[in-house]
């Protein structure tokens, strides 16, 4: 009888079929079983290589409950076993500043005083990220652990309907600045108000839709995007000085702080570019935000170099390798995300972790269609799984083109199922029988 498995040339297995594939690479898991869940983790990072230094962990919806606790349950053993230093979740990056305090011992003195400032999204009022939080900062009053943990958020100051005021990224430069040089800071800073105005202005719900509605191509918004243009000039010819005032690690994040407010204007002015078609706009934007989480995880990887690790969290559709797509109405927003960005950045650096459901009776999913990629895989035993894709190299390239796809959610448009795509995109797959909607969240209309 002839073998469906054999070794192709690169090492890596050839199967003749999808479902030679799944019997034979299928881990299960249950995050239950805390001895059996490790081994699986471990043959997972063992898999990735040593060089890995951002590993991204995707969900296919915002609201899966069984997802943020596999999540909460993979970072600890990633903590414990495997070198990670930090965490970085699809959250704000300047608001991610005062959870990290609070994980250090600083700042908050509990997790409901920032469970909204600290977090974008509402995604401080999930229970899973209480959770999260609150090991963290337990492990890092361990005085047995020398390397304490940090917390970030990645994401672009932005909300689903409306982008933050530059406000807040371009304070925290200044004040940065101030305690080293008073005057320069001073002289910035009237600069900078003069243009700045109102947030609610910058605010406005109404600019992602309408073009008319936003302020970042008025006259003040140019004049301030060229005064943070001379306030990173001025940062950066006088790293050595500042550096020597500060440290390395406070400077860099100054830094940081004033690109991301550079950054933020280019979004505002996108919001406010009028075009033939208004579907380039969103794309542009969608873009900008994806390129901002990027460069934000970038940032944070050189932060941890000498001290551990990143694993960063977020939907499927930001961390992996090919195009985003959103289906938005009528028009199909195609972009490059994050994911993509950091393959070209950091290559064999960089990997990633995809997610899948199989049912989801609060989020509106239903049992997956016979023949899908999610039916398949729930079929092998669970009720979790890890499972190489081999970036589709030794497995049937016309088997996968035909794979069908699932149906969507009823109720939560946040859902995406995997796709063809999906070998190419993510070096493994996790895959979970089913999972209840997110404790503390908002409910799902």
């Amino acid at each position: 009888m002839k073998k469906n498995l054999s070794l192709n040339r690169n090492s890596n297995p050839t199967y003749a079929t999808l479902d030679d594939w799944i019997s034979h690479e299928t881990v299960p898991f249950s995050v239950n079983s805390p001895e059996t869940f490790n081994v699986a983790v471990d043959r997972v990072i063992t898999s990735l290589g040593s060089s890995v230094k951002l590993l991204g962990f995707g969900e296919a919806l915002h609201g899966g409950e069984d997802t943020h606790i596999l999540r909460n349950r993979l970072f600890q053993r990633l903590v414990e076993a495997h070198g990670y230093s930090a965490i970085a979740i699809e959250s704000s990056f300047p608001r991610a500043h005062l959870v990290n305090e609070y994980i250090a011992g600083r700042g908050p003195a509990s997790y409901e005083d920032l469970q909204d400032s600290g977090f974008s999204h509402g995604f401080g009022r999930l229970d899973a990220n209480r959770e999260l939080v609150e090991w963290m900062r337990q492990y890092n009053a361990d005085p047995s652990h020398p390397i304490k943990l940090r917390f970030y958020g990645f994401d672009s100051p932005t909300e689903m309907t409306y982008s933050d005021s530059p406000r807040q990224v371009l304070y925290f430069v200044l004040n940065y600045l101030a305690s080293i040089d008073s005057v320069s800071s001073q002289k910035h800073r009237e600069r900078i108000d003069a243009f700045l105005g109102q947030d609610s202005d910058w605010e406005n719900p109404d600019a992602m839709m309408d073009p008319s509605k936003s302020i970042g191509l008025s006259p003040a918004a140019t004049s301030l995007r060229i005064k943070v243009e001379d306030l990173i000039m001025e940062l950066r010819l006088r790293r050595p000085e500042l550096v020597a005032k500060s440290d390395e690690s406070r400077y860099l994040e100054a830094v940081q702080y004033a690109v991301l407010s550079r950054q933020l204007l280019n979004y505002h002015a996108v919001l406010a570019r009028t075009s033939a078609k208004p579907k380039e706009r969103l794309v542009e934007g969608l873009g900008i935000r994806d390129l901002i989480m990027a460069d934000n995880l970038t940032y944070m990887v050189c932060r941890e170099r000498g001290r551990g690790k990143v694993f960063a969290f977020a939907h499927n559709s930001h961390l992996q390798r090919g195009k985003a797509q959103w289906q938005l109405g009528t028009d199909l927003l195609i972009w490059w995300p994050a994911g993509a960005q950091l393959n070209e950045i950091f290559g064999s650096h960089y990997a990633v972790i995809g997610t899948a459901v199989g049912v989801s009776e609060a989020n509106g999913i239903s049992e997956p269609e016979a023949g899908t990629l999610e039916a398949r895989l729930t079929s092998s035993p669970g009720p979790g799984r890890f499972i190489p894709t081999y970036k589709g190299q030794g497995l049937p390239a016309s088997e996968i083109e035909a794979l069908p796809i699932r149906s969507g959610s009823m109720k939560n448009s946040t859902y995406f199922a995997l796709t063809p795509q999906s070998f190419t995109d993510f070096d493994w797959l996790a895959v979970l029988d089913s999972t209840e909607y997110s404790r503390g969240g908002p409910p799902l209309q």
